[in-house]
């Protein structure tokens, strides 16, 4: 039988997220410190079949993978995707604004961060300033989501030194935050 070009492509994303679903339960089997036969007992399926799963060979129902993961000591979660816009300032220079603001884990948000040629200690609140007003004029998408955190930017925002074009995309994304979070400006 023949498939159509639609078929194909459909067919190829399964097997993307095959994959990327089998490295999800591999590294919450590393992190629970399991090996595949003691995960496979503990979450109700065989050894063999978990290896399936693990070497994107086979899809699980989202049943049978949220009863793995929590097996594993993890959950699955629904959470909304973030898309960034680019954006062209005066001097030619792109900058990007995500659709919304994530809370990142503590490693991301603390951790150290290289901006051009320099690092900056997150974890200290002049490193972050510096870190952020770099990130949001010249932060690439990876960049922003991995070390701008939601929370800090919303707590830094009045003491950032940005070009106006750039603090006017910014600023619904960072009053929206605000509100929900029930912060006042």
């Amino acid at each position: 039988m023949v498939s159509s070009p639609m078929e194909d492509m459909l067919g190829q994303e399964v097997a993307v997220w095959a994959r990327r679903g089998g490295l999800l339960f591999r590294q919450a089997r590393h992190a629970a410190s399991l090996n595949q036969k003691a995960l496979a007992s503990v979450s109700g399926t065989s050894r063999t079949t978990l290896s399936a799963y693990e070497h994107g060979r086979k899809s699980p129902t989202l049943e049978t993978a949220g009863r793995i993961l929590d097996a594993a000591g993890f959950r699955l979660v629904l959470e909304a995707k973030i898309e960034c816009v680019a954006h062209v300032a005066r001097d030619g220079r792109a900058f990007h604004v995500p659709s919304r603001l994530p809370r990142l884990p503590v490693a991301g948000a603390l951790g150290l961060v290289r901006v051009g040629d320099r690092v900056h200690d997150l974890a200290d609140r002049d490193g972050r300033r510096a870190a952020y007003t770099a990130l949001l004029c010249e932060g690439d998408p990876d960049e922003l989501l991995d070390h701008v955190d939601g929370v800090l930017l919303i707590d830094l925002w009045d003491e950032l030194v940005l070009p106006d074009e750039i603090r006017a995309q910014w600023r619904p994304l960072v009053e929206e935050a605000r509100q929900e979070a029930g912060v006042m400006n």
